[in-house]
Order: structure tokens, then C-alpha cells, then sequence
């Protein structure tokens, strides 16, 4: 969260101070990782000349979860896989797989030697290598018999068995993804990372290969690490996101505990179509544009801040609009976004905020045409102190 807004009056007391029970009561019910700790990173840097890529990151990986490192460009988080998968060194802290320090101060373990293994965004394919060859690619130390039965194992697994003698260049987008990560499961990697795994799929193959990745990944019991800066993807596979930014992780939770319960503005900004409302708690309610709120809407603003001045998270789901007079209602269409089922409407409010508003593809709106704008929220909401 934010610092105290400057015009706050004398007699509010300090939000700061309550950052910690804020955060405690919108982060919701945590349920801790199942499973032995794979794969560790402490207080880990990489430094790039005046840069820094990533900033102290700790963070642990427990067995059989997908986690994955959610971010915009830039915010360290192909560094951070980088780090991982042995292909950069860290400047300050330690890495270490199944207890084993692969990076430190004093140690480097090389790519080959960790048991991690890595899905490339072009999937990196032997052009001249039939599936089952592809697949057989890393398993040199296995007799022929155990590579047969692991090739056999794992085309099953990917349910690619009719493919076995195909070239790359005859299999669809989806089916070389598979081809990869069943290549690069082939070793039985303590660690699997996956970096952006579906950027270079046709739109109409995402949403079925992320179900496919998922439930291959579940089976074959792996520990993985995606990388991705795509939100939808991240929330509908991983057990777990990681929120980054700037080199730090902003959050990091259950997919549905990070997007319901934001514990940072960039958080809240950077996950679905975020809106703000000003708001001024007084007397147990909250004033804003729209309405006044009891103060039961905020999550964890108790009547001891009475007087703050505090910006209130809403998505396009918590609000309606509906017509109004040309000279009333709280503010005007902007933008409206067509997506199928439904169209998402910019609201400009007459404070100058921007709100998104959903609805069913049946209501129809024109831009600049006046509207009031109702909160329809059947949840409590996060705020967060004035900026």
C-alpha cells in the first residue's frame, strides 16, 4: 500500500501503522503449500551494471506445484528464470534445488548438472528428429530398453502415440508444445520451467493448451515454473501466482486470493480492468462520487479511521450503468469494449476517474451518452490509502 495521503487531517491516525492488520484481513485464509520445498531462492540479485533485474527475491517452490511469475516486461522475471535454469549467475544470494545449492557465493552448478528442465518459447525442436527421437533426445544415460519405455511412457502422457514417427514440421502448434515438454520431461527434472509456453500458439489453441499443459504437468507430478505476462494465463493454470515488478514480487498467493485480494495498488492496477473510486471515511461510511457506503463494504477499515481519504478498488463486474438525463447521472460512456458475451463500458465519472462497467451484450450504450453508475458489488472491496 501507499503512503498516508499529505491533507489527511491531525486526528487520523496513521494508515501506515495498520499496513500489516490491512493486509492480513484482504489477503483472506492462506493455506500453506503442500509438499517438501524443491526449489528455494534467497535474498537472490542480478545486477546489470546500474540495473538491477532482481531485487533480493526469495521465494520457495513446494513438489508437484505449478508456480508462476506473473509480471509486464521488464520486470525481472525471464531474469529470474534465467537464474534458475543456469544460463546467469546471480549477483548476491543462493539457489538451490531439493536442498543442493546450485548457485551461491561460493558455487555454480551448470545448467546440465542441476536436473532442471526448460521449455523454450519455440519449443526448439530437432528439425531432423522423428517425436520419438525428439523425445529421446536427453536420455543418454539410459539402456535402450529404459529410453523405449520412457519414449513410450510419455508419448502416452501427451497423448501423441499415433505421432511417433512424425517430423516436427508435420505436427500443429499445439502438438509440438507437447513434443517439448515431453522432451524435456523425458530426464525426470527435480524442476520443470516453462518460459512464456504459449506465445507462439494461435489464439484458438491457448485456452485448450493451457488445460492440456496443466493436466500433463499434474500427472507426470513435476514441480514447474512458468513465466508468463499474460493474466489470464497465469490465473487458470498455476496453483500459485507470484506478482512482479520492478525486480521485487509484489504478491504472492492463490491465483484467486491475488486477483480477489490485491495487497498492493500495482497488484490491483495490473490484474483485470481496474477502476479507483475516491473515497472519505466518516462516521462509519464511506463518501465517493457515486454513493455512500457503510464501512462494511472496505475490507479491514475499521471506525479508528474515521477521516481517511482512501481510493476503493472496483472492476467492471462490481458496477452498473444505466441512462441518464443529459444534465444528471454521474458520468459519461468513454470507450466500450465488444468481447462476445458481453461489452466492457469506459465511464468517465464527473471527478475525471475512469470506471469499467459490464454488461450482458443485449444492453447497448453510445459514447458520450450520460449514465449513472450503481455499485453492484456482493463482495467487500479493497482500498487503499489516497495517493
Amino acid at each position: 500500500m501507499g503512503s498516508e495521503p499529505s491533507d489527511a487531517p491531525d486526528s487520523t491516525p496513521d494508515i501506515r501503522a495498520a499496513d500489516a492488520d490491512v493486509d492480513a484481513a484482504i489477503s483472506g485464509p492462506r493455506r500453506a503449500p503442500e509438499g517438501d520445498v524443491v526449489l528455494e531462492l534467497d535474498r537472490v540479485s542480478r545486477v546489470f551494471g546500474a540495473e538491477t533485474a532482481v531485487n533480493g527475491l526469495s521465494l520457495s517452490v513446494h513438489e508437484g506445484e505449478l508456480l508462476t511469475l506473473l509480471g509486464p516486461s521488464g520486470c525481472g522475471k525471464t531474469t529470474t528464470l534465467r537464474l534458475l535454469a543456469g544460463l546467469d549467475e546471480p549477483s548476491e544470494g543462493t539457489i538451490r534445488v531439493r536442498e543442493r545449492e546450485v548457485a551461491g557465493p561460493d558455487s555454480f552448478i551448470a545448467p546440465e548438472e542441476r536436473n532442471v528442465g526448460l521449455v523454450f518459447q519455440d519449443f526448439a525442436l530437432f528439425p531432423h528428429l522423428d517425436v520419438a527421437e525428439n523425445i529421446a533426445f536427453g536420455l543418454d544415460a539410459y539402456s535402450e530398453e529404459a529410453t523405449d519405455r520412457r519414449v513410450d511412457e510419455l508419448l502416452d502422457l501427451v497423448n501423441l502415440d499415433a505421432q511417433r514417427d512424425a517430423s516436427p514440421d508435420q505436427l500443429s502448434g499445439g502438438q509440438r508444445q507437447r513434443v517439448a515438454l515431453a522432451r524435456s520431461l523425458a530426464p525426470e527434472p527435480d524442476v520443470l520451467l516453462l518460459d512464456e509456453p504459449f506465445s507462439n500458439l494461435d489464439v484458438s489453441l491457448r485456452v485448450e493448451m493451457r488445460e492440456e499443459v496443466r493436466r500433463i504437468l499434474k500427472d507426470a507430478g513435476v514441480t514447474a515454473v512458468s513465466v508468463t505476462h499474460d493474466q489470464e494465463e497465469a490465473l487458470s493454470i498455476s496453483d500459485r501466482v507470484a506478482v512482479m515488478n520492478d525486480g521485487d514480487i509484489e504478491q504472492v498467493g492463490r491465483p484467486e486470493a491475488v486477483f480477489e485480494h490485491p495487497e498492493s495498488r500495482f497488484v490491483a492496477d495490473f490484474l483485470g480492468q481496474a477502476g479507483f473510486l475516491s473515497g472519505t471515511f466518516e462516521r462509519g461510511r464511506i463518501s465517493t462520487p457515486l454513493d455512500t457506503f457503510p464501512v462494511s463494504m472496505l475490507q479491514g477499515l475499521s471506525p479508528e479511521y474515521d477521516g481517511a481519504e482512501v481510493d476503493i478498488l472496483v472492476r467492471p463486474d462490481d458496477l452498473r450503468a444505466t441512462p441518464a438525463g443529459t444534465d444528471r447521472g454521474d458520468g459519461r460512456i468513454v470507450s466500450r469494449q465488444y468481447t462476445g458475451p458481453s461489452f466492457v463500458y469506459g465511464v468517465e465519472l464527473d471527478d475525471g476517474a475512469v470506471v469499467h462497467c459490464e454488461h450482458n451484450h443485449a444492453t447497448e450504450f453510445e459514447l458520450d451518452q450520460r449514465v449513472r453508475v450503481d455499485l453492484v458489488s456482493d463482495h467487500s472491496l479493497a482500498w487503499y490509502p489516497r495517493r
